[in-house]
């Protein structure tokens, strides 16, 4: 059986945050034949240095340029997504050109080239679970824990524009899965459930605008004295997944690709599951710790609407926990970071790298 490490990766949106950290991964055990495409190195620039990675300077707009790194590489990953609930509602056009538009191509130059595709969707494909509409059932699992092949996708009216990324997701999923179908191209479709770590998101106005995600959102709010917005009165539930828990997971289905193709996984921790205000209770607690002469001695939280914070037309999940019970089997995989873990390595990252820009105080 051929190694996996000679094969030839091709990794669309290596920069990013799942990138970088996937590429770190591959480099430290020595995977040959890298080329790591994006239109930003800034994460990633202390890997180019290395003889198994070739750095393409390249837009997912470039069709041309994305055929001949394709055709150069045994398996494409691709990560290309534009993840940010802000805009799902302000430029859902974007939102839905970047999610599915861009990425068909891809799956489309896979499939004539006979290359395995390794795809990030979301876990907001499955939008709203069973339990949001039958809250009298709402704590049987068979009401909210999310299974890849049965569960159904419960999305918003169109005029709830928060689903335009979900929704995007989805259809590129039924595509890829209908080009399987019919024409036999190898994938493997990955569902990460909120992989949080070093390097996930911005902080606005010093390398970012607009809204990031939550972490990032209460992670400004804790170095600049802010109150914690919590949206909804952060009701809504999620499984947060360190990244290096996550990065495992997709090493092992490069590793097992009979175990992977033609696959769809959740990737996600179902012991990290907290309400977004128990999260920013945690962070509060955990920024105390690691801050302990500038944090603040009480919580200061404000309840928002979901309209008041991302705009007309939001709506949300409102629980996301995964079966892994696919990725437990066919690839041996089982996250280990704690939710407690994954917050202090994360947080001790932002302060580090944002800490004397954000806080006017005195530094940690």
């Amino acid at each position: 059986m051929r190694d996996p490490r000679t094969t030839s990766l091709c990794i669309l949106g290596a920069g990013g945050f799942i990138g970088s950290h996937l590429l770190s991964r591959l480099v430290r055990e020595s995977w040959r034949d890298i080329r790591a495409i994006d239109i930003t190195s800034d994460k990633i620039r202390r890997l180019l240095d290395r003889d198994n990675i070739t750095f393409v300077h390249l837009d997912i707009y470039d069709t041309p340029g994305l055929a001949e790194h394709i055709e150069r590489a045994d398996i494409v990953i691709s990560l290309v997504a534009l993840c940010n609930p802000s805009l799902y509602t302000t430029v859902p056009l974007d939102v839905i050109d970047i999610n599915f538009n861009r990425p068909l191509e891809v799956v489309r130059m896979c499939a004539a080239r006979g290359k395995w595709l390794i795809h990030f969707s979301t876990s907001e494909v499955y939008g709203k679970t069973i339990g949001r509409y039958a809250p009298e059932a709402a704590d049987d699992p068979a009401r909210f824990v999310l299974s890849e092949d049965t569960s159904p996708m419960i999305l918003g009216p169109v005029g709830a524009q928060r689903w335009s990324y979900a929704a995007a997701k989805q259809l590129l999923e039924r595509v890829i899965y209908a080009y399987g179908f019919e024409q036999g191209l190898e994938y493997t479709i990955v569902r990460p459930f909120n992989f949080i770590g070093p390097r996930m998101d911005y902080i606005p106005g010093i390398d970012g605008s607009g809204v990031p995600r939550v972490l990032a959102c209460f992670m400004e709010a804790l170095m600049t004295g802010k109150p914690l917005k919590l949206v909804d009165g952060g009701r809504a539930r999620r499984c947060f997944t360190y990244i290096d828990d996550a990065v495992d997971a997709v090493v092992r289905m490069l590793e097992r690709p009979d175990a992977a193709k033609g696959r769809i996984f959740n990737v996600g921790h179902p012991g990290n599951e907290v309400t977004i205000a128990g999260l920013a209770e945690k962070m509060l607690s955990i920024y105390r710790e690691l801050c302990p002469r500038i944090a603040p001695e009480a919580p200061c939280m404000d309840r928002v609407s979901g309209e008041s914070f991302y705009g007309a037309g939001y709506e949300d999940s409102d629980r996301r926990m995964p079966d892994i019970t696919k990725a437990r089997s066919l690839l041996e995989w089982e996250p280990k970071t704690d939710l407690d873990t994954a917050l202090r390595h994360t947080m001790a990252h932002y302060i580090r790298e944002y800490g004397a820009d954000c806080a006017p105080r005195e530094a940690c």
